[in-house]
């Protein structure tokens, strides 16, 4: 084999290379004393970097053409990252090129070896798991003894042993946050005695929170937590996202986690810091004697490191794989996340109200970022191509800050505890996460990053709160034709500061992305998720599908395809294939255009999202989905009615505000000074909050449709495809008694009065729909587009004497509305033109 090794080598660098480039080769069995040649290789990507630099700095003629250094196939061990500095810059015309030439893998994790099988008891151990268990000593990595929070077992990851099994969650019971204490019930025949480690995890929104146990207080059937700080200060101090109480929806969700009397299953470790002893209870197929156990030493396998006004410049990666990263700040200081995984430092609620950028402002935060397996920073021209990140605790890839035309492309991301993929700035620790982000110097600002054909799948499996790709300040990106699936929040998240004040983002290209079977934990959640201000971006042609029906969501239909945030301005929202128009638009600021968006977006588009074909081999690689059930949007007609004091706003503004609002202009109506807006309820949401910009003095919403006459249900033949609606409103009489009549009679007629759909069917009637509000009704009447009513009404009486029957009873139960004139019932909303 190594034989083989050597001729794809030398096939590799005739066939692809200029024979003027330097070649550096690393292999297993290399010492870092040789030569770095074929024949005589490095053992460690450390040297072959050193030696690469050597060249440069000596200006070595052989690197004319670049550097080459190619890695023989096996699983390099890292004792610390490997990094790369300004001094390891390549040029376009020499570009540095590290490749692998099979399997290779770089590893910052630590095998763990002689297993052996538990003989006897340990303290707290559960009485299913005697007999059960293997233990092995935990190695010495760095002095101190390995702290690690997960361990994989022949490449798949076990479970750190917790008191709730599979995806079972208990509720809490309070939340005390004078005191920072949280109550519990008690599982039966649960234990709590063995503390010391012990974590809780608790749903909150859209983000979880990781908390140490500092005492328990057992009182009946229930247990008072306390925790440690920093993070118990904080979680019981920051509004947003905090603890769910709620009679309604059940109070937030959450487990136990790291204490021996939670190991009572196969699948499940436990590490005893104390003894130095890790205990494993295997499953069924996995025999401990030949097992392949690996736990997380490093948080950062690689950095490239660069300044301002030196940054690392054309090294390009193919082929690697990234594995076994750890992050140990939940352990250390707790996790009590912001959104998209960044940790909160500092956060509390603001006695009153405001900030120079947002009056409105109630809160104030600080945020720290997460540990990243590989980590870029002011760097250009490098790239990712054909490259695994797996197995990590937390970001796979972070593009954190300064970086600018760098690739990430053909890529693998997969059973990553965090977000897959990171880029540009989230705010620096020392900034406030609503100011918005402007730096003097436009260097730092993370600018045409290209992030496209990536297979990210089963990530964000530990912080559920965490995205598959999350994009900060960024400017000029482009994120395309990436799958992401099996993902516990959203999907793409892009922007950052809840501010509609322009700043740094700008240019930003959301496009063919396929994205489905997200959603697994969270709510609050999009496809595609997007804040603040960013001129002249675009969010298009991509397809967004199947949102897993999250098990503890505590607002369960609050789960949308996309979501404009606050402040997200000057966006175009156009061409995104979805089954239904369900989206958010929550405190937009200016200046977003939405066309063309749903379940009629051209197959062409369909097909075309994802994967591109060279890169469609990835998909072999995609993590099996749930089995929980998969949300489906109810689509049901409603009715805003907007009531002025003065007069209605201009066509242009309501234009402007259909385009905003993803709305289409035909279906806002206009009647003395009343607007009225037929849609869809899976924009009602939305709408709640944005109408209020119009300024009405009375916004009623109609979503009590008592009457539905449907043509393809009543007549028996298919509707045409496309409507034209008249819209009508009268009152009720105020009598309560003639009310319930008029409302009986509409319940039976279809049965009691058959002549009346009858008339309806003859009129070419496509539905006819009538809503009530106190005692004010909406009447919708669809015919075929481009027909009148006027002529299509007289149908329904002709040969049908009953219809004029039932018209006259109706009559005594109707009134006209405030406005109109004296005898006038129901008066016509006109389009607006």
């Amino acid at each position: 084999m190594k034989q083989i090794s050597l001729i794809i080598l030398l096939i590799y660098s005739l066939l692809c290379f200029s024979a003027s480039a330097a070649d550096i080769y690393v292999a297993k069995n290399g010492s870092d004393s040789n030569l770095g040649s074929i024949e005589k290789p490095l053992a460690t990507l450390h040297s072959a970097i050193r030696k690469a630099r050597e060249l440069r700095r000596l200006n070595d003629p052989s690197i004319k053409n670049g550097i080459r250094i190619f890695l023989d196939k096996g699983v390099y061990q890292l004792h610390e990252p490997v990094v790369l500095r300004p001094e390891d810059s390549g040029t376009k015309e020499s570009p540095t090129e590290i490749i692998a030439t099979e399997k290779v893998v770089l590893s910052g994790g630590v095998n763990i070896k002689g297993w052996k099988k538990l003989s006897g008891t340990v303290a707290g151990l559960p009485k299913a798991a005697i007999g059960k268990l293997w233990v092995a000593d935990i190695p010495n990595f760095d002095g101190n003894g390995l702290l690690f929070r997960q361990l994989w077992v022949n490449g798949n990851k076990a479970v750190r042993a917790k008191n709730y099994n599979g995806d079972a969650m208990g509720r809490i019971l309070a939340w005390d946050k004078k005191n920072q204490t949280c109550r519990i019930p008690l599982q039966k025949n649960g234990s709590l005695s063995h503390i010391n480690g012990m974590e809780m995890l608790i749903h909150q929104w859209w983000a979880i929170a990781n908390l140490r146990v500092k005492s328990v207080k057992v009182t009946g059937n229930t247990a008072e937590l306390s925790f440690m700080q920093p993070e118990s200060r904080i979680q019981s101090e920051h509004p947003w996202p905090a603890p769910w109480i709620s009679e309604k929806t059940g109070n937030s969700a959450f487990y136990l986690t790291n204490a021996i009397q939670f190991l009572d299953e196969p699948g499940e470790w436990f590490e005893d810091m104390q003894k130095h002893k890790l205990y494993y209870w295997p499953k069924a197929s996995e025999n401990m004697q030949h097992a392949d156990v690996v736990v997380p030493a490093l948080e950062n396998l690689m950095k490239i490191e660069g300044t301002t006004d030196h940054p690392v410049t054309f090294v390009n990666f193919k082929g690697i794989s990234f594995e076994h990263a750890t992050w140990l700040r939940p352990s250390r200081q707790g996790h009590v996340p912001h959104q998209v995984g960044m940790y909160m430092l500092d956060a509390y609620k603001l006695n009153k109200a405001g900030t120079p950028d947002k009056p409105s402002l109630e809160n104030q935060a600080w945020v720290g970022r997460p540990a990243s397996a590989v980590e870029v920073s002011y760097a250009d021209h490098i790239s990712f191509e054909s490259c695994r990140f797996e197995h990590m605790a937390s970001t796979g890839l972070d593009l954190r800050k300064g970086t600018a035309d760098n690739q990430v492309k053909g890529n693998l991301f997969k059973d990553i505890g965090g977000t897959a993929i990171l880029a540009g700035t989230f705010s620096d620790e020392a900034t406030e996460v609503h100011l918005p982000y402007n730096p003097s110097d436009k260097r730092e600002i993370s600018t045409n990053d290209v992030i496209e054909n990536n297979l990210i799948t089963d990530v964000t499996n530990e912080d559920w709160g965490a995205v598959g790709i999350g994009a900060g300040y960024v400017r000029g990106i482009k994120i395309s034709h990436n799958e992401i699936s099996d993902v516990s929040y959203s999907g793409i998240s892009v922007g950052w500061g809840w501010t509609k004040t322009e700043n740094a983002m700008r240019n930003n290209t959301i496009s063919a992305n396929k994205i489905h079977h997200y959603g697994k934990h969270m709510y609050d959640v999009a496809g595609i998720y997007a804040l603040s201000a960013q001129p002249e971006s675009i969010i298009t042609e991509n397809v967004i599908d199947s949102i897993y029906k999250a098990p503890f969501a505590h607002l369960p239909e609050h789960w949308f395809y996309l979501y404009t945030d606050e402040g997200s301005s000057y966006f175009t929202i156009k061409n995104n294939w979805t089954p239904a128009e369900k989206y958010l638009q929550n405190a937009n600021g200016p200046d977003n255009l939405w066309e063309g968006n749903g379940p009629k977006v051209s197959q062409n588009i369909k097909q075309s999202a994802g994967l591109q074909q060279p890169y469609q081999y990835l998909l072999k690689e995609k993590a099996a989905y749930s089995n929980r059930g998969i949300n489906q949007a109810e689509d049901k007609p409603v009715v805003f009615e907007l009531i002025f004091k003065d007069d209605l706003p201009g066509n242009k503004t309501l234009e402007k505000f259909a385009m905003e609002n993803n709305l289409l202009q035909s279906s806002i109506y206009k009647w003395n000074k009343r607007l009225v807006i037929y849609t869809s309820s899976l924009k009602v949401e939305s709408l709640t909050q944005t109408l209020k910009r119009l300024d009405a003095s009375e916004i009623k919403l109609y979503d009590n449709m008592f009457y539905d006459f449907n043509r393809e249900k009543n007549c028996g033949d298919k509707s045409v495809a496309e409507w034209d609606n008249i819209i009508l409103s009268a009152n009720l009489v105020k009598d309560e008694k003639m009310q319930k009549e008029y409302l009986d009679y509409h319940k039976t007629q279809f049965e009691k009065w058959p002549e009346i759909s009858k008339g309806f069917c003859n009129a070419e009637f496509q539905r006819l729909a009538i809503f009530k509000k106190d005692r004010q009704l909406m009447l919708i009447i669809s015919i075929p587009k481009g027909k009148k009513l006027d002529d299509l009404n007289p149908r329904t009486t002709l040969n049908n004497p009953k219809v004029d029957e039932w018209n006259a009873i109706m009559k005594k139960y109707q009134e006209g509305i405030a406005g109109t004139k004296p005898e006038q019932v129901w008066v016509f909303f006109k389009p607006i033109e």
